[in-house]
């Protein structure tokens, strides 16, 4: 008996053994249920609202953007004929340039030219909006500024064809330094950029005044070549 008791003890820790690892696996497998049903889902985080990107990222040179021959049929007698920049804090952004002249023509008077050309780009931004429906609220602007300038007279504005994404064309009179000034205003856009030529003349000295449909073709030819360079630019 002495001898059988210890043999018996062995033989039933053994066998308690199995019903011990299956009490535990059981009771792992509840927690596990009971965490899984705890647990909460992980909130998605929302994508940040995107925007088509803007066409172009530069500009073309402001007084490189009319074409060299053009500024001397326009401006014939220019003070600078590399035209004089405007100053820009950043010129990805927006530029300038201008020429002017007095075309003495002896006994029959002298004629004033004033061209310039005027840039501004918009970049697409997620709270603004698209660079290119930027532009038109910019563009749209531009035309009501010409449209409304003070003191200016019979003044007209139609669309002008064949010049950037879409053109304005506007024209009036305006009397200033004791002469009869005429003025082509012609503002486009191409995609995110808007280009803004602005050509005025006048005679002095008994010289006449120049037509304003002349003024106004040079203008939209200007005007043309500006919003070309600026695809040019980026190309």
């Amino acid at each position: 008996m002495h001898r059988s008791a210890p043999r018996l003890s062995r033989i039933l820790a053994c066998a308690a053994v199995p019903v011990m690892l299956v009490a535990a696996g059981c009771s792992s497998d509840a927690e596990g249920d009971k965490d899984a049903k705890s647990a909460k889902p992980t909130p998605s985080v929302s994508a940040e609202p995107t925007v088509k990107p803007a066409a172009f990222s530069k500009l073309p040179e402001p007084c490189e953007s009319v074409k060299k021959k053009t500024v001397d049929s326009l401006v014939p007698e220019a003070k600078d004929k590399s035209g004089t920049a405007d100053k820009s804090n950043d010129v990805s952004a927006r530029g300038g340039c201008a020429w002017n002249g007095l075309d003495s023509k002896g006994v029959d008077g002298s004629q004033y030219r004033w061209l310039s050309v005027s840039f501004m780009r918009y970049d697409s931004d997620p709270s603004r909006g698209p660079g290119d429906k930027l532009a038109e609220e910019y563009y749209a602007k531009q035309v009501d500024a010409a449209k409304a300038t003070e003191g200016a007279k019979k003044v007209t504005a139609k669309p002008a064809s064949g010049v950037g994404d879409e053109a304005t064309a506007v024209t009036y009179d305006l009397r200033k330094t004791d002469a009869d000034f005429k003025y082509a205003t012609v503002v486009t856009r191409t995609e995110n950029v808007v280009a803004t030529v602005v050509y005025n003349g006048a005679g002095y000295q008994g010289a006449k005044s120049p037509k304003a449909a002349d003024l106004l073709k040079d203008a939209q030819k200007a005007a043309k070549e500006a919003a070309d360079s600026v695809a040019a630019a980026n190309k």
